[in-house]
C-alpha cells in the first residue's frame, strides 16, 4: 500500500465540495515542496477561468505546477526535488484519455492500466501522493449511455484507488473526514 516513505491519500468529494481546497491545504501539511499535476485542458473561456482561480491559490514557492493531460504516470515517476505531489483531478484525467481522442474499444481495459500506471508511478515515487477526484455516482442515473458508461468508469476508477490508498478523505460542504479507517471490512 504505502510508498516506501510516503503514503497515496484519495480525496474526493462532489463538484465544488472543496476537494482541491482541501487537498492543497493538506500537501502543505506534509513537506516543504509539491508537484502540482494538473490534468485539465483548456478547451474554452469558462475552462480558463477555472484553471486561473485555482492556479491564484498556489502561489508562492511551495509549488511547482506540472501539466499533464496525458500520460501522467511518465510525470510523476521524474518529479525528484518535491516532497509531495497532488494529482488534480482523477475524473479529468479519466476524460482525456477515454474522451478527447480516438474513443478505445476497451474503455474500462484503458481505464485500469492508466490507474494501474498512476498508483505504480505513487507507489514508487517515495513521496506522499495526494489524488483528488469526483465522487459522480451520488445523482440521479443519467438518462443518456455516455454519461452513465462515464459516471460507471470514474466510480470503478476511485474504488481501485481507495482500495490501494492508505487514507481516503471525503470533502462536503467545505468539511473533510477520513473514512477508509471509518469503513468496514469484509476480508
Amino acid at each position: 500500500m504505502a510508498t516506501p516513505e510516503g503514503k497515496i491519500i484519495l480525496i474526493t468529494g462532489g463538484s465544488r465540495s472543496g476537494k482541491s481546497e482541501f487537498a492543497e491545504k493538506l500537501a502543505w501539511s506534509l513537506g516543504s515542496s509539491c508537484a502540482y499535476i494538473a490534468t485539465a485542458q483548456i478547451l474554452d473561456e469558462e475552462m480558463r477561468r477555472r484553471v486561473a482561480a485555482h492556479r491564484q491559490r498556489r502561489q508562492g514557492g511551495f509549488w511547482t505546477d506540472y501539466e499533464a493531460p496525458f500520460a501522467a504516470h511518465e510525470l510523476m515517476r521524474s518529479v525528484s526535488r518535491e516532497d509531495s505531489i497532488l494529482f488534480d483531478c482523477v475524473t479529468i484525467y479519466i476524460t482525456n484519455l477515454l474522451y478527447n481522442q480516438p474513443a478505445p474499444d476497451d474503455k474500462k481495459g484503458l481505464m485500469e492500466k492508466e490507474i494501474g500506471l498512476l498508483l505504480s508511478a505513487a507507489r514508487h515515487s517515495g513521496k506522499h501522493v495526494l489524488f483528488v477526484t469526483n465522487e459522480v455516482g451520488s445523482g440521479i442515473v443519467p438518462f443518456e449511455p455516455a454519461t452513465r458508461e462515464f459516471r460507471d468508469l470514474a466510480g470503478q476508477a476511485n474504488q481501485i484507488l481507495a482500495a490501494a490508498a492508505d487514507e481516503v478523505y471525503l470533502v462536503v460542504s467545505g468539511l473533510a473526514i477520513e473514512i477508509k479507517s471509518l469503513s468496514i471490512k469484509f476480508d
